[in-house]
């Protein structure tokens, strides 16, 4: 029995003349709407959806050769496109976006404006109140990112000694600065 061929892309192009974008366009305008469904679903945001399927085009597009024709080419884009948003959710609670944030905050006045200035002025005041290794142990923890244990171990101290001097630092500047 034969009949028409299915979309495939085992091997992009199939022929020497067929050009890879031709057949993702084929692809965009039959599926396109299924796999920016299912991004809106994952994302919650219709326009971060609507990036996201151009996203996920874009890597049929580079990683087409690894489609294998096993499954359709709608279970295909689906499988890459939940993996990408899957991704992008995983991104966005990532630690380094609260570091960047608050390095963010803390940019001088042409950066940041005055607030993240006088920040900075009060955080400059309370280290010059403490010893030299509180001084030290705070800049590890709150502008390295460093843990209690990395903290400890660059210091040579105890992790119960470290927290103690963060929290005495902390209790001079209140509440942005305790320790986690």
């Amino acid at each position: 029995m034969t009949g028409p061929t299915p979309l495939a892309l085992k091997v992009v192009p199939p022929r020497p003349n067929e050009d890879r974008r031709a057949v993702l366009r084929d692809l965009y305008v039959k599926y396109g709407g299924s796999v920016r469904e299912r991004c809106r679903y994952l994302l919650k945001d219709a326009s971060r959806a609507e990036d996201a399927m151009h996203d996920v085009f874009a890597r049929a597009l580079v990683h087409g050769d690894s489609f294998r024709a096993e499954a359709s080419p709608l279970t295909w884009l689906m499988k890459i496109a939940t993996h990408h948003c899957l991704n992008q959710l995983r991104s966005e609670g990532a630690a380094w976006r609260k570091w960047f944030a608050r390095d963010e905050a803390a940019r001088s006045e042409g950066h940041g404006g005055a607030e993240a200035m006088e920040t900075r002025d009060l955080v400059r005041k309370l280290l010059a109140r403490v010893d030299a290794e509180t001084q030290a142990a705070a800049i590890h923890y709150h502008v390295d990112g460093m843990t209690l244990e990395e903290v400890a171990a660059v210091l040579g101290r105890s992790v119960p000694t470290v927290r103690k001097r963060l929290e005495q630092f902390a209790e001079l500047g209140g509440e942005e600065l305790s320790v986690r």
